[in-house]
């Protein structure tokens, strides 16, 4: 493997904020999703695995020097294995990685657990957690964008705090049908 401060583009005295940076930033260029349909998603695919297996590398070794740290390192290791498990279609185990993350308050914690509550169909929940992350982060565009492409997909909170309706959802019109039958046997 290529020296993995190399493959981030950062020096080897970068300190950990520089290298999140540089991490994010290739991770954004090179993501799969951004190469969907494209004859250059093979390479790209192979170009993320490089800088997340830098990463990693550099997280790892990083790991030993300070409590806070090593708590640092280990989410960010869980946090990828995660997203990894999420592209896979393993929610299950993706979910039981996230029960162990030791900082349950960050963005990306809320983030990933809004996604894996969308995939098992818990949109309410998975909707207030992506909008947990959005306080959390508001400049982070993956999370922005997320909520809005969710938005747009019509999955809206039914009540806002105050219990107000905001409008119609998928449960509103299957309850609306099911008293429709009920009354009128219309359905039968």
């Amino acid at each position: 493997m290529r020296d993995p401060y190399e493959v981030l583009g950062v020096p080897r005295g970068a300190d950990d904020d520089e290298i999140k940076k540089a991490y994010r930033a290739l991770a954004k260029k090179y993501h799969p999703d951004a190469y969907a349909g494209n004859p250059l998603s093979d390479l790209a695919a192979e170009k993320m695995k490089e800088i997340n297996e830098a990463y990693d590398e550099i997280q790892k070794s990083r790991a030993g020097g300070g409590n806070s740290r090593a708590h640092a390192a280990q989410n960010e290791g869980s946090f990828y294995r995660i997203r990894t498990l999420i592209n896979q279609g393993r929610y299950s185990e993706a979910e039981i990685y996230l029960g162990r993350v030791a900082d349950k308050t960050s963005a990306e914690y809320h983030f990933l657990t809004g996604i894996i509550y969308l995939h098992k169909g818990f949109m309410l929940e998975g909707r207030k957690h992506l909008e947990e992350a959005c306080a959390l982060e508001p400049s982070n565009m993956e999370y922005s964008a997320t909520l809005n492409n969710l938005s747009r997909a019509g999955v809206n909170m039914p009540y806002d705090v105050s219990g107000n309706t905001t409008g119609c959802s998928g449960c509103d019109i299957c309850m609306g049908l099911m008293c429709m039958d009920m009354i009128c046997g219309c359905l039968r």
